[in-house]
């Protein structure tokens, strides 16, 4: 049992070592051929014979071969089971845990006993927020945690200025999200709204809505008011 063991410790640390190699083989190839690729933070073998992912920009991938002759960036589908593996992988990498989302860079609108909670992070400019908000009214005891996200350009960026430094930021933001009233010049320290798109892209939080429940789910685009209760009724932390 003790030679099984030890041949068995002896296997695995060869593995190991072998998996180092060639995993420094692959990021001095791909490292001195292109030296625009951004650094690269992990090498990892996949489902593919021969296939490795390389994860650059925290949640960007591109696959590669042993060797780092090739690289290419799509999506990894398994056939057999009729899954983007790609997608997958993407999802686990930039799912957020609720406690995790920075709380302090958005306001709340409260409605009813305000005990479900969910987020959401909106471009003021976005038609499809719009709509969501209209849609959001109709749901009661709920926690809004409002991620001002201005994404689509400069007046993007003043309109959500002109909010976020307004003294109730909830008022104003509906009064023009649902009423249409544009929200008053305003001027504060606005580094939070900074902060929102650098959180946005670090997440890939690419279109808006979206929305983010307390089990960790996130449900992208301007989906109607029964998708939205029935989120929060299931979701658990």
């Amino acid at each position: 049992m003790t030679s099984f063991k030890t041949l068995l410790v002896t296997l695995l640390a060869a593995f190991s070592l072998s998996s180092m190699a060639q995993e420094a083989t692959i990021r001095k190839n791909l490292t001195e051929r292109l030296p625009n690729l951004p650094k690269i933070d992990e090498i990892s073998k996949t489902p593919m014979n021969g296939l490795f992912e390389v994860r650059v920009n925290e949640s960007e991938i591109f696959y590669t071969d042993a060797q780092g002759n090739f690289l290419i960036q799509g999506a990894l589908i398994d056939t057999q089971a009729r899954v983007d593996l790609t997608a997958q992988r993407l999802d686990r990498l930039t799912s957020i845990a609720f406690k995790d989302l920075p709380l302090k860079d958005a306001f709340t609108i409260v409605r009813g006993n305000g005990k479900r909670q969910m987020a959401v992070f909106e471009d003021p400019n976005c038609g499809f927020c719009k709509r969501f908000e209209r849609d959001l009214l109709t749901i009661d005891d709920v926690t809004v945690h409002v991620f001002l996200y201005p994404i689509l350009g400069p007046d993007s960026a003043d309109k959500s200025r002109n909010i976020w430094c307004a003294k109730d930021k909830g008022k104003v933001f509906l009064d023009w999200m649902v009423r249409n009233v544009t929200p008053a010049a305003a001027t504060c320290d606005t580094t939070a709204l900074e902060r929102n798109v650098e959180f946005g892209r670090k997440y890939r939080i690419t279109g808006t809505p979206a929305s983010f429940f307390v089990d960790g789910s996130r449900v992208p685009g301007a989906v109607g008011a029964d998708r939205i209760e029935q989120a929060l009724s299931t979701a658990k932390p």
